[in-house]
């Protein structure tokens, strides 16, 4: 890869302990769900290849289990016995392949226990019975023979790691795990010799430290991650707290680097910061690590929002930081290392912080992968498409995200493709996603496409609606109908001189709404009505929600969940859960409980204000059913669902033709 003369200091070698980093890009460990059984797989391997391949300087891989008290999640890789070695040595050696270091996490949750491994609660260890907020556990004290086996597990992953030729492990004190709570006097109540000062409940972590370095030696990197800030008002870490710990560790000289974060799994609040959301500002944890820098003589990096190259520059630049996780950045363009250090910066795909298909489908259990870039997680299957056997003229009938990603694949592949879009812009419902309050980065998605399609060859047409006339008259090979969906409106008793009844597109839109009190009737429980709601109260209005859920974005990822909750709370808006609307008239909504069936009417209404989903238009789908040449239906032209799922047909037809 040629040193990009923009980026000097990010494409400058870093020494951590024995081991030199190419360049100071790395990707920080984030769970992937891609393990079998607690070991590596070989899907899990190539999602890391096609990172490495892209020319990053350090992988961290994902949190390993240390005892099994630890088992946090259902799909959390262990590395307790020999049987981890064999694949995380193959791991190894592709990642070194590519010219890329690679470090180990190792971890133990402590009371931050998210799912049960078989529907039974299983109980959850700590350093006091102090509960945790967001996953409701009542922790046990742990035993001090306990305690020791897991310090002594610690010491013995960190051997497997080594052996399987890995160049380094990282701890895991961060977001309130195990170590973190050891650290809290909030949180460690102990009065024994792991409690009651500073040096007590630091015993633990030194301990955990230096059981990995009688396993491993000198050479092998020992790093640490922790939250700078827990950025919580509930028994969270402080940042004093944390700097005087760090200070300490450097002082005793068993540390090679130190990787800064931000908050805690505890809270609600605090989590938010463990994938932060598009809400937060880019690099927002910077002014964090470069505290800690100065204070401590270990490299120290950094995570946290850091998207783009010029933002890694910047903070290297400035001194805030030796290295920059750039995470979701990377599963959002692996190729970003290489195409910022050969001068090609404006092909990067830049990661929005939707948190959608990433943290979004680790939480429910599934692959990580990324709305813009659906071969992420998927590297076995699309990571590298053949050219096609034969080039064919291909027709895209609409151009949002569907039909834009599909028309990008194809001629990748080699085909000739023309995309029609019936209005003056491309990018279909994000371009009024984009509009919304805390949402304007959205637009990113078709920012990035076009430019793929542009230098992929792509013809765009604009102000040109498709129809069977157009399409026999072109002929193609192949269309794809990407002509998504419109609002749909339930049908509603409306009485007498009803108030002005708008949908989501219409308000978004510019079309006027009334002053005084607006309701919005959000069905889906999506990103839409928490933003109509914050747009009409920033306009002045006062403004209610009603929910067809138990909660407002309950649909959403959990952290982008939590900061619109908040944007509400702080805006006043008032949010009825649990309701759908029936009905309006002049000044009344009328709602109805979906358990009780019992009526909620909302009096003094200047308007009513629709989210109820969308329907498709699969018009021209009907007109092309005896057409002779090949026919597919993507996105929400097929059923109405997000954007994540029309760039993912997307990839597939295209892929396919």
């Amino acid at each position: 890869m040629v040193e990009g003369p923009t980026f000097p200091n990010l494409f400058s070698p870093l020494l951590i302990g024995a081991v030199t980093l190419k360049n100071r890009i790395f990707s920080s460990g984030h769970d992937t769900v891609m393990d079998e059984n607690g070991l590596m797989t070989d899907r899990l391997i190539a999602y890391h290849e096609a990172r490495a391949a892209g020319g990053m300087g350090l992988i961290v891989v994902q949190v390993a289990g240390v005892h099994e008290s630890g088992r946090y999640t259902s799909h959390v890789l262990m590395a307790t016995g020999d049987e981890c070695i064999p694949g995380y040595r193959t791991l190894a050696e592709t990642v070194h392949g590519h010219g890329c270091a690679i470090f180990g996490q190792l971890f133990h949750p402590g009371r931050e226990i998210m799912e049960s491994q078989d529907g039974t609660a299983p109980v959850a260890y700590a350093p006091s019975s102090v509960p945790t907020e967001r996953f409701h556990v009542m922790p046990r004290e742990m035993p001090r023979e306990m305690l020791r086996e897991i310090a002594d597990g610690y010491g013995g992953a960190a051997r497997r790691l080594q052996q399987a030729g890995l160049d380094g492990i990282e701890l895991v004190a961060s977001h309130g795990y195990l170590p973190a709570q050891f650290l809290n006097p909030r949180v460690n109540l102990r009065d024994d010799a792991y409690g009651s000062s500073d040096e007590n409940r630091l015993r633990f972590l030194r301990e955990v430290i230096d059981a990995a370095r009688k396993e491993t030696g000198r050479d092998f990197v020992v790093g640490l991650r922790i939250s700078a800030d827990e950025l919580t008002h509930e028994n969270g870490l402080t940042k004093d707290e944390v700097l005087a710990t760090c200070v300490a560790l450097d002082a005793d000289g068993t540390l090679d680097y130190v990787s800064v974060v931000a908050g805690t799994s505890a809270t609600l609040a605090g989590s938010t910061h463990i994938v932060p959301p598009m809400t937060r500002a880019a690099a927002y944890t910077a002014p964090m690590a470069a505290e800690l820098k100065e204070n401590v003589s270990i490299p120290v990096m950094v995570a946290g929002r850091i998207n783009q190259p010029h933002e890694a520059e910047a903070i290297i630049a400035g001194g805030q930081a030796d290295a920059c996780a750039m995470t979701r950045a990377l599963i959002c363009d692996p190729l970003l290392p290489e195409k910022a250090g050969s001068g090609r910066a404006e092909e990067i795909r830049a990661c929005i912080g939707c948190n959608q298909a990433c943290i979004g489908h680790f939480h429910a259990g599934y692959p990580i992968s990324c709305i813009q870039r659906p071969e992420t997680g998927r590297e076995q299957a699309y990571g590298a498409l053949p050219p096609a056997p034969q080039a064919r003229t291909v027709m895209v009938a609409g151009g949002g995200p569907g039909g834009l990603k599909a028309a990008v694949v194809a001629a990748q592949r080699g085909h000739r493709v023309t995309l029609y879009e019936a209005g003056r812009r491309v990018g279909g419902q994000v371009l009024l996603a984009e509009q919304l309050p805390g949402r304007a980065e959205f637009g990113g998605v078709i920012t990035n496409l076009v430019g793929e399609a542009e230098r992929a060859g792509v013809t765009v047409v604009t102000r040109t609606r498709v129809d069977r006339a157009l399409v026999d008259a072109e002929h193609p090979d192949v269309v794809i109908v990407a002509t998504g969906a419109t609002p749909y409106r339930p049908p509603l008793e409306l009485m007498g001189e009803p108030m002005p009844v708008l949908d989501a597109w219409q308000v978004i839109g510019g079309e006027a709404v009334p002053r005084g009190h607006v309701v919005v009737a959000d069905w889906r429980c999506d990103w839409i009505g928490i933003g109509l709601a914050q747009l009409l109260a920033e306009k002045g209005n006062t403004v209610t929600l009603a929910v067809d859920g138990y909660m407002p974005g309950q649909r959403l990822q959990m952290y982008v969940r939590h900061d619109n909750i908040a944007a509400l709370h702080r805006a006043h808006v008032t949010v009825i859960p649990t309701t759908r609307v029936f009905g309006a008239d002049a000044d009344t909504v009328y709602l109805e409980h979906v358990l009780s069936r019992e009526p909620v009417m909302v009096e003094d209404v200047a308007a009513l204000d629709l989210a109820q989903g969308h329907t498709s238009s699969d018009g021209l789908l009907a007109e092309l059913e005896d057409y002779g040449g090949e026919v597919h239906a993507i996105g929400d032209c097929l059923a109405p669902r997000t954007v994540e799922e029309a760039v993912l047909e997307g990839l597939v037809v295209g892929a396919r033709i």
